[in-house]
């Protein structure tokens, strides 16, 4: 599984207490602070989400900066909050913003310090026979949602007004092949996911969940409280390397795609190029143009949390904007981040 199967790692899944105590609590991350290691522990599989990182590790851009950086790939079976809060992993990437909400909102002592993607590519597709173009267009349709995204779904309907009652949804797994077969009128995944799509051969319309009203960060960057505080030169080296990394990736898509294959040789560079080449436009925006790669709106993560309480996800008292994200170190950044949009 990949990041490519984004509802899996939504965060509806949340860290339980016992994970917690064993991970020590609200201490976390023993291993964060000091020496030159960093790790960066995925919720996924290795794939172009990574394209930038790929860049600078093959360039020696962690290298020159006193970073001896390394991957630790995700899964199924791996839970990422849980190894960084642990201390296994320096800093982790989730494939959406709620699961780092509901982790804080659990105790778990991570930060969000950037975002990957600044515009979800999460959309609900359809066929032109049969369009779904706008959120009031779902009323009366069956709509594909892999088990874990019914809260995504809520989320739209509850923003545009729409009962859940004039919505069937159904459950289905990564294979687009119910829309195909019309069991569905609409099945939901990543825009960048060509592979998936393919059996569409290009015959549907695209709803993002971003333009619907649900703006949610893809592939945030966290680390835990304790290395944020103890130690955030290594961060700011971390981010500044990867964001000249994203940088060359935008301009030398072949070049980073090789780069990226030489780390995870089962991947396809084909595939991987034309993936990259939809997750760049929602990786540079006007955002970045302004703020940089890897900017965050304190405005757009309330907007998150504000949804996610509406729809009761959370258990307890909500956690607040600056628990769950700090700009600390993209402030820190603000030079040596490269304005591309």
């Amino acid at each position: 599984m990949s990041r490519r199967s984004f509802l899996h790692y939504t965060g509806l899944a949340a860290v339980s207490t016992p994970l917690l105590a064993a991970c020590g609590g609200q201490g976390g991350g023993g291993a964060a602070a000091g020496g030159k290691g960093l790790s960066m522990q995925l919720g996924f599989l290795l794939d172009n989400g990574q394209l930038g990182e790929a860049v600078a590790l093959g360039k020696g851009w962690y290298a020159d900066n006193g970073i001896d950086f390394s991957f630790k790939p995700g899964g199924p079976s791996i839970d990422g909050i849980a190894m960084v809060a642990g201390g296994q992993s320096q800093v982790g990437q989730v494939s959406s913003s709620p699961s780092l909400m509901l982790a804080v909102s659990q105790g778990v002592p991570i930060k969000a310090f950037a975002a990957g993607v600044q515009q979800h590519p999460y959309a609900y597709f359809s066929r032109p026979e049969k369009p779904v173009r706008t959120p009031a267009d779902l009323a009366g349709k069956k709509v594909g949602v892999q088990a874990t995204g019914k809260v995504l779904m809520s989320a739209l309907l509850a923003k545009n007004g729409i009962p859940e009652k004039e919505v069937e949804v159904v459950a289905v797994g990564a294979d687009v092949t119910p829309l195909t077969t019309g069991q569905v009128d609409v099945w939901t995944g990543w825009l960048s996911n060509v592979a998936a799509l393919r059996p569409l051969n290009g015959r549907y319309v695209a709803m993002r969940l971003w333009d619907a009203g649900i703006r949610l960060y893809a592939n945030p960057y966290y680390a835990t409280t304790r290395t944020l505080e103890q130690d955030s030169a290594k961060l700011q080296k971390f981010v500044s390397a990867t964001a000249a990394g994203w940088k060359y990736a935008r301009e030398n898509v072949d070049e980073a795609v090789a780069l990226l294959v030489k780390n995870a040789p089962t991947l396809k560079a084909a595939d991987m190029k034309a993936q990259a080449e939809v997750l760049l436009k929602y990786t540079f925006d006007q955002t970045t143009a302004a703020q940089g790669w890897g900017a965050m709106d304190k405005t757009l993560w309330q907007q998150q949390l504000d949804m996610w309480a509406q729809l009761k996800q959370f258990k307890g008292t909500p956690p607040t904007v600056d628990k769950v994200a700090t700009t600390a170190v993209l402030d820190a950044t603000a030079g040596t981040r490269p304005k591309l949009g």
